[in-house]
């Protein structure tokens, strides 16, 4: 199958720091490509990718100081890809709608991935417009706020297999792993932590809108004894973060549409401690991999109890339900799907000219 991936452009693919939308499309794309399918990856230069690049900016425009209207960049790309449509048997966006209007008239069935939040008041008057696009969410729960969309199925985020190893734990401290946004709850974090009495070690990323949040709202807190506030990690780093960790922290402050974090963690083997929002239920199996709370008390008797957790069993969920590979099969199956409906809809059409001509 010929299959084009087209990859945001505010991060390379895969991330070099944090990113969660270009990292799914570097495993996907690479589980594709590793099951022999023909893909090309619609993305920036920097990216790294067995598929076939098509670089659409040098960099990645988060780390590209001359760039001063990210949109602009985006665009262009999809008019590009657009144009050569022709070229695939289905293309695959993970920029949400800003394809739509291009890809809908260019001929080629194509779909797209949901990564993001759906509770904005002006995406209901957008899927009423294009309420006939196929798109997938991430979970079932993100469906929620906007259940017009054309949803043709869920498919939950999977991991490569070896990414992240199994470990002990050994370092029995907590972990926050993510943004530092008011969404994200590190502050809850600390509390919690502070709760159970155990260290908390925080890597996470700020970005420049949540910059002021960090400075009056989480900065002062870091100087608790308890806290070690670690800074944005890579890839190569998360094992040794994540692995060494008693248990992850995920206090979601808002409705969660996956959370990449959460199977991270269990592909070292650890465990998480997750507030009951959103996609939380679908990717924790409460008393299994971690536990499901609904405040900070109960969250710092979770993290007590996290010991009681077999890290072993842990490992075999992720690999029976999060892996790359089986992300990608879902997949496989979705592009099947829309293929096969665009020839229907060419097949109808063809009996209906047909059927007009004989009128005539």
């Amino acid at each position: 199958m010929r299959i084009a991936q087209i990859s945001p452009l505010m991060e390379a693919v895969p991330p070099k720091f944090y990113g969660g939308t270009e990292r799914i499309v570097a495993y996907l794309t690479d589980a594709l490509v590793a099951m022999g399918h023909d893909v090309t990856l619609f993305a920036s230069g920097d990216s790294s990718t067995t598929a076939t690049l098509a670089s659409a900016c040098p960099q990645a425009l988060r780390l590209d100081p001359t760039i001063h209207d990210h949109v602009a960049p985006l665009i262009a790309m999809l008019e590009i890809v657009a144009q050569r449509a022709g070229e695939f048997d289905v293309i695959h966006l993970h920029c949400d709608y800003l394809g739509y209007s291009a890809l809908r008239r260019a001929g080629t069935p194509f779909l797209a991935t949901l990564h993001g939040r759906l509770d904005l008041p002006e995406l209901k008057r957008l899927y009423d417009v294009f309420s006939g696009v196929p798109v997938v969410s991430i979970s079932d729960a993100q469906r929620a706020p906007l259940p017009q969309a054309h949803y043709i199925g869920t498919v939950l985020h999977g991991l490569p297999e070896s990414l992240l190893l199994p470990d002990s734990g050994a370092g029995g401290y907590l972990a926050f792993l993510g943004r530092i946004s008011p969404e994200k709850a590190p502050d809850r974090a600390i509390r919690i932590a502070a709760l159970a009495g155990m260290k908390l070690k925080i890597a996470a990323k700020i970005d420049r809108v949540d910059q002021q949040y960090f400075k009056e709202q989480i900065e002062p807190l870091l100087a608790q004894p308890h806290v070690e506030f670690v800074g944005e990690i890579g890839e190569a780093e998360k094992h040794e973060f994540l692995g060494n960790a008693a248990g992850l922290l995920f206090p979601i402050a808002r409705r969660e549409p996956f959370g990449l974090a959460m199977i991270e963690a269990m592909a070292c083997g650890t465990p998480v401690v997750a507030r009951r929002n959103g996609s939380v239920p679908e990717v924790v199996d409460e008393g299994i991999t971690g536990f499901i709370v609904t405040s900070e008390a109960e969250a710092a008797l979770a993290a007590r109890r996290l010991h009681q957790l077999d890290r072993s069993r842990i490992r075999n969920v992720f690999e029976e339900r999060f892996t790359a590979q089986r992300m990608a099969e879902d997949y496989v199956s979705l592009y099947r799907r829309v293929i096969a409906g665009r020839e229907r809809e060419h097949d109808n059409l063809t009996k209906g000219e047909r059927s007009d001509a004989l009128v005539v």
